[in-house]
């Protein structure tokens, strides 16, 4: 699962950023606003994380451009801005949820989890392929009832296979949606990755033997 998060505090963004790939989350920062709104409507995310004090382009422009654009990406705004009419106007213009600062990351990831829930269908919360199972919103694998351990990437990379399992699937799209990256700067990375991971190597078989 793909978040964007438009924030212009650098260390509160590396925060947020390193606690949500704990979680197998792939992230991307945008410190300003122009950039963030780009990025969101260009690529496919799952959920945008949104300060409004935002260099370029203010939050709340952003968040209109995203409701023209994406009007069913969920978007979480994460700011200073603690007075009622902040808020009022942030869930007017089409926020799905309003989170003040300094706040528990613990409060966050609870946060997040319940937009993803609302967002995806149980069909698509959930993936399986044979005795595969993936749990977009709890962040967990599992094989035969047995619980698969992964990192953040590993996680990314097996969802992205499942989400398309049937389809063909290049390298430069995996490196794309997976790492962020362009297919020319590193042309073997998805082999090297998949083999030196036991596990994920046989995972991804499991798939495209089904």
């Amino acid at each position: 699962m793909r978040i964007l998060i438009a924030e212009d505090d650098e260390a509160l963004a590396k925060f947020v950023r390193q606690g949500l790939e704990s979680e197998h989350y792939t992230v991307d920062v945008f410190p300003d606003g122009e950039r963030a709104s780009a990025a969101a409507c260009q690529s496919d995310y799952d959920l945008v994380i949104l300060d409004l004090n935002l260099p370029k382009l203010d939050g709340v422009s952003v968040l209109r451009q995203l409701r023209l654009q994406k009007p069913s990406l969920p978007v979480l705004v994460l700011t200073q801005r603690t007075r009622v009419e902040d808020r009022v106007l942030c869930l007017d213009t089409g926020a799905d949820d309003y989170l003040p600062k300094p706040f528990s990351f613990g409060e966050l990831s609870a946060r997040i989890r319940a937009l993803v829930r609302r967002s995806h269908l149980p069909s698509e919360s959930v993936l399986t392929i044979g005795d595969l199972k993936l749990d977009r919103v709890e962040r967990k694998v599992e094989r035969a009832g047995r619980r698969v351990d992964l990192t953040a990437k590993e996680f990314c990379l097996l969802e992205y296979l499942m989400r398309n399992a049937g389809r063909k699937v290049t390298r430069s799209m995996i490196i794309e949606h997976v790492w962020n990256l362009t297919f020319d700067t590193t042309p073997n990375v998805v082999d090297v990755y998949i083999n030196y991971m036991d596990e994920v190597h046989s995972l991804v078989h499991a798939i495209y033997r089904t």
